[in-house]
C-alpha cells in the first residue's frame, strides 16, 4: 500500500535564491548542475544520473569526506517543469535506503520573486512510520543536513 502524508510530519525550509526559476530548476534536474549537492572540494567517483519522468530516478554519489560516501537520490512522483518537483528520497543500496512502503517524500516548489526565486522545500515522513521511527529521523538532524545542502545551492547560484 502506498504511503500517505496526512499527518504532515517532517521539515520545511524556505530560501530566496538570486537566480531565476529556470536556473534553479536546472540545478535540481540536470546532472551537470547537481554538483551543488556535494560538499565543497569533494569529487564523486561515480556519475550522476537523472531520468526526469514520473517513475524515473536520479542517483548521485554523495561525498561527505574521504570516509563517508554513499549513493543518494530519489524517484520522481510529480514533475511540473520549473515549478514543482516531488520525489521519494533515497536510493536502492544507498542512503536513505529507498523503501516504497515508508518513503520520505520531498517536495520542491519554485516561484518567481522579483529577479530571483522563492524555493520552498518540504520533507514529509509517511503516516505509516511509527512515532518512534519518525522521532529517530527527526532526531538525527535531517533539518540541519538538508539545510546545509540547500544552502550550498543558494551559495552556488549567488555566484
Amino acid at each position: 500500500m502506498a504511503p500517505t502524508y496526512v499527518n504532515e510530519r517532517g521539515i520545511s525550509l524556505t530560501r530566496n535564491l538570486a537566480a531565476p526559476p529556470d536556473l534553479v530548476w536546472q540545478a535540481w534536474t540536470d546532472p551537470d548542475y547537481l554538483v551543488w549537492f556535494f560538499n565543497p572540494g569533494m569529487t564523486p567517483s561515480q556519475p550522476t544520473t537523472v531520468d526526469l519522468r514520473v517513475g524515473g530516478a536520479w542517483r548521485q554519489h554523495m561525498v561527505v569526506n574521504d570516509e563517508t560516501q554513499y549513493m543518494t537520490g530519489g524517484v520522481y512522483r510529480e514533475i511540473v517543469p520549473k515549478q514543482k518537483l516531488v520525489f521519494e528520497w533515497g536510493a536502492a543500496d544507498g542512503w536513505p535506503e529507498l523503501n516504497p512502503d515508508l518513503a520520505l517524500l520531498a517536495t520542491v516548489q519554485l516561484r518567481p520573486e522579483g529577479e530571483g526565486t522563492r524555493m520552498d522545500f518540504r520533507l514529509q515522513l509517511p503516516d505509516q512510520m511509527s512515532d518512534e521511527e519518525a522521532g529517530k529521523w527527526l532526531g538525527m538532524g535531517i533539518d540541519h543536513g538538508w539545510g546545509m545542502t540547500i544552502d550550498r545551492l543558494v551559495a552556488q547560484l549567488a555566484k
